[in-house]
């Protein structure tokens, strides 16, 4: 049996009149727990509101294919609060020791109201932070999401280069050893000054041209013809050679040339040297490249980070987007055209630029998501007024007109379990909201758009 003073040290039932403690008592139950026991399954009918008295408790269940588990210990209160519109318990609760616990029906509630109005809205704050701890978790779990899926998208951008780069040295390496070999077998030619000289020009003007490749038809015509060049002075296996040289849009006169003047060993060991040059060139421009993409990526995530940066800034609208963009350009690439349509003159927003960096995000990702990879995404920023207004629109199937009304809703979403939680454009408002900025949206199959107005900056204004 349950004593008035062991419910009146529960922090909700603290200094309460000790009829309405009677009241309470005289309606709940009593049950004795036994460690391991359940006394509460995911999925039956939500009944019961339990006030733990003894012992450690744990409820667990399953969100968007996540585990999540929670404690409960002696003075709290769980499960149904009144106005809570919850039909089944989403969790399954156990006790971790034994214990003791106090369960009141739901059924009840309506009296509990209006016997115990002090209990009722202390139960409503408590309710109150359920929802926002709930929230706060759902927030932290969809950015964790987004985070997950802008990472996976940015080491494969970066992965990219970075095997290109790898790749190069690798192949510079058995280069530069043929420069060595090629080298020293000149070395023991006796060369005339105008033949040393002939040697590095070639060697030069190869590597140091920065012409466009020629179609693949002219390469491999060309190819063709410096390998039978190749044949006729008897250098029947340099047919690698000549592809190389072919790419580099190297004629066939220029060898002859080379041969005219040098005898077949020599001419042969010359031509090894210049051949490895030219690649030696080509690798270098391959790692350069390479190693500058990784370089723009890294600056682009430290942009859209805002890292190194002050919070709050005059921040550029439409190199906000652009950087969003490149962050996401692993998605985009597989087959959506972005057309765009700036304002050239700069507009700038006071604004905690990472967070409107988000708004960008969300409302991409899901343009993507809405046309499967496929499509136009149509990205516009023009002013209006005092304020300049982002427009985000995609020619995907639409928002239907059931759906459009909520898309902003807490936990709303049209994807699958484990896909979304429905906190994405929930977000966007806030930050829009905070930003002291509006957003609207009007869709139809083929054309939705995503409109936010913000306060231009008096730098802009």
């Amino acid at each position: 049996m349950v004593d008035k003073s062991e419910l009146l040290r529960v922090p909700a039932f603290a200094d309460l009149p000790e009829d309405q403690i009677a009241w309470f008592l005289s309606r709940a139950e009593e049950m004795q727990i036994k460690a391991g026991e359940t006394y509460v399954r995911q999925g039956d009918p939500a009944d019961w509101l339990f006030v733990i008295l003894e012992g450690q408790f744990q409820w667990r269940g399953e969100f968007g294919g996540e585990t999540v588990v929670l404690s409960g210990k002696p003075g709290d209160v769980t499960g149904v609060l009144p106005f809570s519109r919850m039909k089944q318990f989403a969790v399954t609760g156990r006790a971790v020791v034994d214990g003791r616990i106090l369960r009141f029906p739901t059924s009840q509630f309506s009296e509990l109201v209006q016997k115990m109005p002090e209990l009722t809205t202390r139960l409503v704050g408590l309710m109150s932070d359920r929802i926002r701890e709930t929230t706060r978790i759902e927030q932290q779990r969809d950015r964790l999401a987004s985070l997950g899926k802008l990472s996976a998208g940015l080491a494969h951008e970066l992965n990219n280069p970075a095997s290109a780069a790898k790749r190069a040295t690798s192949q510079l390496r058995v280069i530069l050893k043929k420069i060595k070999d090629a080298s020293h077998e000149l070395g023991k030619r006796d060369l005339t000054p105008a033949q040393k000289a002939e040697i590095e020009s070639l060697e030069v003007s190869f590597s140091v041209q920065d012409v466009p490749p020629p179609d693949p038809l002219t390469i491999s015509d060309l190819e063709d013809k410096l390998d039978s060049l190749l044949r006729s002075h008897g250098q029947n296996d340099l047919w690698m050679l000549a592809a190389g040289l072919a790419r580099r849009n190297i004629q066939p006169e220029v060898l002859e040339s080379l041969f005219s003047k040098l005898d077949a060993v020599t001419a042969r060991a010359a031509l090894v040297r210049i051949a490895a040059s030219v690649e030696v060139a080509s690798l270098l421009h391959e790692i350069e490249s390479s190693t500058a993409r990784i370089s723009d990526l890294v600056g682009a995530i430290k942009q859209y980070t805002y890292m190194d940066q002050s919070a709050v800034q005059n921040v550029d609208i439409v190199k906000s987007l652009e950087i969003t963009l490149t962050i996401l350009n692993h998605k985009l690439k597989q087959g959506v055209a972005v057309q765009r349509d700036y304002q050239r003159v700069p507009l700038l927003v006071n604004s905690f630029g990472s967070e409107l960096n988000q708004v960008w995000t969300n409302i991409i990702d899901n343009a993507i998501d809405a046309m499967h990879g496929k499509g136009e995404l149509r990205v516009r920023t023009y002013r209006e007024d005092d304020c300049v207004v982002v427009e985000i629109a995609d020619n995907g199937p639409g928002i239907s007109p059931e759906v459009q009304p909520h898309i902003f809703e807490p936990f709303f979403t049209t994807k699958a379990v484990g896909e979304g939680t429905g906190l994405g454009l929930d977000t966007v408002q806030r930050i829009v909201k905070k930003h002291r900025g509006t957003i609207q949206v009007t869709s139809k199959p083929g054309d939705t758009r995503f409109q936010i107005w913000l306060p231009l900056a008096e730098a802009s204004a």
